[in-house]
C-alpha cells in the first residue's frame, strides 16, 4: 500500500470524551482539518469496541487521517465499557449501544467544527453499527460506508448458519470475553482506572451463555437485524465484502432490497478492509470512500453514482490452499442487482452422481435413493467460518472430506462456466434421527483430482421450514429442504468438473447433532441450482477500475516478541481422538507514540473422539497484556463448551492480574438445554 504524506487539508489530532445524557463519557480520538477552527466540515464516525488508543491505533492511523486530509472530521469512538470509555459492555448490538450512537452523532453535529452533517463507516462491528443506526434515521446522518457485515444477526452472522450452531459462536464469545474485561489506560483516565476495571470484571459474563439461550430466531435476534425492515434505511449505502469472508451474502441482499442510492463491491478478500485486502488484489478503497463522502456529505457532482451497481471479483480456478497472497481473476460489473445476465440453472442430481467412497448407494442405477452417514472427521479441512488470513485458515483440498460424503459431479466441462451469486441445493430426503443437519459444499475439481472448495452452506433440518419454530423430524418420512450456499463469483475452466458434496456433519466448523444420522437423498427429485453468469462486453470492468491502495503512514511500533500463528489438525489412532488447534499471537508490541506495550494471545481447540457426537468440545482461551513504566495488567479468559445429547455445558474462567498479583477471579459452570440442535 502506498503511503500518502501530502493531502489537500492540513490536519490535527485530539483525544477527548463524548458526554452522554446519562453522564457516561465515551473515549474518542478526533482527526480534523486545521481549517475547521473557522470553517466547519462534515464529520465521519467509526464506532466500535476495539480500543482506539491502542489495539486499533495502527489501523486507524492509516485511514482516518487520510479521510480527514480530504476535508472531513474523522472520529473514532469506543463503545460504552471498552477502551477508556465508562461503563460495561454487556453484549453486542444492544438498544443502549444504538441510543449511545445516536447521542454521539447529535454531539458531533452540534460541535463548532462540524457543519451539522455526519456519516458512519466501519468494518465488521463498525459496519453493523452503521447499518443498524442508519435504520434508526438520526437527523444528521446522511450516508454510510460499510464493509464485512450482515443484515441478519441470526442466520448470516457467526451464530446459527442455517439454524446450525457455528463454532465461531464460541470463538467470537471468547474474543469479546477478552476485550470486554480489559482495563482502561491510567494515562488517560487517571486513578479511576482500577474502579472502572473492577466494574467491567464484575459486570461481564461470557456472551456465549446468552447466545445459547436463543437457539431459534426470536426477538433477541430480530432486534438490530435490518432484514426485518429494509425500508427503515433511508440514507445512501456503499457496501463491500470479500468472497473469503463469512459475510459474503449481505452486499447483494442490500442491493436487491434497499430503496436508496447504493453501490456494492465484493473482492476476493478475507475479513479485511478492501485497501488492506487479503488475498489480493487490494484496491484503492479509501479513494472510493472519499468520493462517496464528497458527493453525499458535501454535495459534489462527482459522478459517484454513475456506472454499475455491483463490482465483483470473478475468481479464476486455483489449486487448494489454506492461504493465497493473490486470487487470479478479473473485475466484472452489473448495472443492477439481481442481474438479468445471471440465470438460475438447475441440475438434477441424478445426472451427476458418482458412487460414494463409502459404497453407500443402495444400488448402482440412476435415480436410486442414496445414503450417507458422515464421520466426525468431515470438516477438519473446512477452514474458518470467516477467514482472517492469519493464521492461514481457508479450506484445504476437499478429497479427504469427500470420502465421508455423497458426491455428485459433472463430466469435464467443455467450456468455461462462470457463476455469480448464491447456489442452492433442493433435497428430497429422509433421515434416521429427529435432529439432523446437512452440509453442502461446491468444489472446483481439477484434472489431477484436487478439489478446491468454492462455497458451502449448512442447514439444521429441524429448521427446514423456518428458523422461528423448529420441529423434530420424523425418521423415515420424506421431506423437502433447501440448503442455501454462500454467495460467490467463480469461474470453472474447460476440463474441470463441478462437484457437489453432501455430508451429515461438518465439525468443527459447525456443532454436530446429538447422534450420527443416516441421510437418504432421492436423487431424481433433488437438484443443484447455479447462478450462471454469461460473460458479455458490457459486463467487463474497464481497465483500472480501482486505483492503487493508499493511506496515511501507520503509527510506528516496535516488535518485542515474535508472532506465532498455528493451525494444526491432530489425530490419535489409538484413542481415536482428533483435535484442531489454532494459535493467533501477533507478539508483544510497543506502541511508540504512547510508550505502551500490548500483547494478545488466543488459542482455540476443537476436539472429538471417534464418532461419538456427544464427545465434541471447543475451547477459546485468551491472554491480554498491557504494560508501561511499572504498570502492568493481564487478563486471562477461557471458555469451554461441551455437550450431552440434551444439553450444552459452559465452563468459563476469568482471572485478572495487576503486576504479579491476581486481583480478580470468577468461574462459571452453566447448562443450557439443546433446542433441536
Amino acid at each position: 500500500m502506498r503511503s500518502v504524506h501530502n493531502l489537500p487539508y492540513e490536519t490535527k489530532e485530539e483525544q477527548t470524551t463524548v458526554p452522554l445524557p446519562d453522564g457516561t463519557r465515551l473515549a474518542a480520538r478526533i482527526w480534523r482539518p486545521v481549517c475547521t477552527d473557522d470553517q466547519p466540515l462534515p464529520a465521519v464516525l467509526e464506532y466500535i469496541p476495539y480500543r482506539q488508543r491502542d489495539l486499533t491505533a495502527v489501523r486507524d492511523s492509516v485511514h482516518h487521517p487520510y479521510i480527514a486530509g480530504h476535508g472531513y472530521v474523522c472520529v473514532r469512538v469506543d463503545l460504552r465499557g471498552t477502551g477508556d470509555s465508562d461503563g460495561v459492555l454487556e453484549d453486542e448490538y444492544l438498544e443502549q449501544e444504538q441510543r449511545d450512537a445516536e447521542d454521539v452523532l447529535a454531539w458531533l453535529a452540534a460541535q463548532p467544527w462540524c457543519d451539522g452533517t455526519t456519516g458512519m463507516m466501519g468494518i465488521s462491528w463498525g459496519a453493523f453499527a452503521a447499518l443498524q443506526v442508519a435504520a434508526r434515521q438520526p437527523e444528521s446522518l446522511r450516508a454510510i460506508v460499510i464493509a464485512s457485515f450482515t443484515d441478519d444477526r441470526y442466520a448470516d452472522d457467526m451464530h446459527y448458519m442455517g439454524g446450525a450452531l457455528l463454532s465461531d459462536n464460541l470463538a467470537e464469545a471468547g474474543t469479546m470475553f477478552a476485550y470486554a474485561t480489559c482495563p482502561p489506560d491510567p494515562a488517560v483516565v487517571g486513578d479511576r482506572w482500577r474502579g472502572m476495571w473492577r466494574e467491567r470484571l464484575e459486570g461481564t459474563e461470557p456472551w456465549v451463555l446468552e447466545w445459547l439461550r436463543h437457539q431459534r430466531r426470536d426477538d433477541y435476534w430480530r432486534h438490530a437485524s435490518v432484514c426485518e425492515d429494509y425500508r427503515a434505511v433511508r440514507c445512501p449505502v456503499l457496501a463491500s465484502s470479500g468472497w473469503a469472508d463469512g459475510y459474503s451474502n449481505a452486499v447483494t441482499r442490500l442491493l436487491a432490497r434497499l430503496d436508496v442510492p447504493r453501490k456494492g463491491l465484493i473482492g476476493p478478500w478475507s475479513h479485511k478492509f478492501p485497501h488492506l485486502g487479503e488475498p489480493g488484489p487490494a484496491i484503492g478503497y479509501l479513494q472510493e470512500v472519499v468520493r462517496w463522502w464528497d458527493h453525499w456529505l458535501k454535495g459534489e457532482d462527482n459522478g459517484v453514482m454513475d456506472g454499475p451497481m455491483l463490482s465483483a471479483w470473478m475468481q479464476d480456478s486455483v489449486p487448494p490452499s489454506t492461504a493465497y497472497e493473490e486470487r487470479p481473476g478479473r473485475w466484472v460489473v452489473e448495472e443492477e442487482w439481481p442481474s438479468p445476465a445471471v440465470s438460475e440453472v438447475s441440475h438434477p442430481l441424478a445426472q451427476y452422481r458418482i458412487r460414494p467412497a463409502s459404497d453407500a448407494a443402495r444400488d448402482g442405477e440412476p435415480g436410486a435413493a442414496l445414503t450417507v452417514r458422515s464421520p466426525l472427521s468431515v470438516g477438519q479441512f473446512a477452514g474458518k467460518w470467516a477467514s482472517y488470513n492469519a493464521p492461514p485458515d481457508l479450506p484445504y483440498d476437499q478429497r479427504e472430506e469427500d470420502g465421508g460424503s455423497l458426491v455428485f459431479e459433472t463430466a469435464p466441462l467443455s467450456e468455461r462456466v462462470e457463476i455469480l451469486g448464491a447456489p442452492s441445493v433442493e433435497l428430497d430426503l429422509t433421515v434416521s434421527e429427529p435432529v439432523a443437519q446437512v452440509a453442502a459444499r461446491l468444489s472446483d475439481v481439477a484434472p489431477d483430482g484436487s478439489a478446491t472448495r468454492v462455497t458451502y452452506g449448512l442447514l439444521n433440518l429441524t429448521r427446514h421450514t423456518g428458523t422461528d419454530e423448529p420441529e423434530p423430524l420424523e425418521p423415515g418420512r420424506r421431506n423437502r429442504a433447501t440448503v442455501q450456499l454462500n454467495g460467490v463469483a467463480q469461474a470453472f475452466p474447460p476440463g474441470h468438473r463441478i462437484r457437489l458434496s453432501l455430508s451429515t456433519s461438518y465439525w468443527p466448523l459447525a456443532w454436530p447433532p446429538p447422534r450420527p444420522v443416516l441421510l437418504t437423498v432421492h436423487e431424481n427429485t433433488s437438484s443443484l441450482t447455479l447462478p450462471v453468469r454469461e460473460p458479455r462486453p458490457e459486463g467487463e470492468a474497464p481497465h483500472g477500475l480501482f486505483g492503487e491502495p493508499e493511506g496515511t503512514p501507520p503509527l510506528p511500533t516496535t516488535a518485542l516478541t515474535p508472532p506465532e500463528e498455528r493451525w494444526e489438525v491432530k489425530r490419535d489412532l489409538i484413542g481415536y481422538r482428533q483435535e484442531l488447534e489454532i494459535v493467533k499471537d501477533p507478539g508483544l508490541t510497543r506502541l511508540d507514540h504512547i510508550g505502551l506495550e500490548v500483547g494478545r494471545r488466543a488459542v482455540e481447540r476443537y476436539t472429538a473422539v471417534a464418532d461419538d457426537f456427544t464427545s465434541v468440545g471447543g475451547e477459546s482461551a485468551w491472554t491480554m497484556t498491557f504494560r508501561r513504566d511499572g504498570w502492568e495488567t493481564r487478563t486471562v479468559t477461557r471458555i469451554v463448551l461441551t455437550c450431552t445429547g440434551k444439553e450444552f455445558h459452559v465452563h468459563a474462567t476469568l482471572d485478572a492480574y495487576e503486576g504479579g498479583d491476581r486481583v480478580f477471579s470468577r468461574t462459571w459452570n452453566e447448562t443450557v438445554p439443546r433446542d433441536h440442535l
